[in-house]
């Protein structure tokens, strides 16, 4: 049985925004695939590094997405190598794929202190974990404090973490579409001019 091709089928416009949507669902809803997509960047040996992240918010006005890390993690320094990132989401019910491509930032203190602010306390725990992440251990470590494994902590608990917490920004600058269907895929690519925010877009073969 032949799927029914949704409106944005032929519609390079319908296309972006469902791609804007779909990502802007991702940040409000857990359960949605871009939730988690797969954020890349590239380390000092120019070999790309891949992990999935947590997408927190998605402001289209300014074309930037959120995600929190570590501030002592690896892709905070190499963000500051090297801005160049790209993200890969996948929505299987829906057969589209995104790839994104961008320039990485990491949050000034003003922003970062508002994310802090609105991320939970168990959220916040995470960035107590001492050693840094990705330190070497003799056995498997949570990197937090025995007290502190599986509870939920308090204002207090969590303040030292603070120092420890970033926000990882990525403005993108290119999407890649592809819808996959079995009356014919499709496929496109936009690219926004960032001095007037405006989306070029033009269709590929997929």
């Amino acid at each position: 049985m032949s799927q029914t091709p949704p409106d944005y089928y032929d519609d390079l416009d319908g296309s972006l925004a469902a791609a804007k949507t779909l990502i802007s669902h991702g940040a409000k809803d857990r359960r949605s695939p871009a939730h988690h997509p797969v954020v890349s960047t590239v380390d000092a040996h120019g070999q790309p590094q891949q992990r999935v992240m947590i997408l927190r918010a998605a402001d289209w006005e300014n074309s930037e997405l959120r995600f929190h890390t570590d501030a002592r993690s690896m892709k905070v320094a190499e963000v500051a190598a090297n801005a160049r990132s790209s993200l890969l989401i996948y929505d299987e019910p829906r057969k589209i794929q995104l790839r994104l491509q961008g320039t990485a930032r990491i949050g000034g203190k003003d922003e970062t202190d508002t994310a802090w602010h609105d991320s939970t306390l168990f959220a916040r725990r995470c960035y107590l974990a001492d050693p840094a992440p990705g330190s070497a251990s003799a056995e498997p470590a949570s990197g937090l404090a025995p007290d502190m494994e599986g509870a939920m902590p308090d204002e207090d608990d969590v303040a030292p973490a603070r120092e420890n917490f970033a926000i990882l920004l990525i403005a993108v600058d290119s999407i890649e579409w592809l819808y996959l269907a079995n009356t014919g895929h499709r496929r496109a690519r936009f690219i926004r001019d960032t001095a007037s925010g405006i989306w070029r877009s033009t269709w590929l073969v997929p």
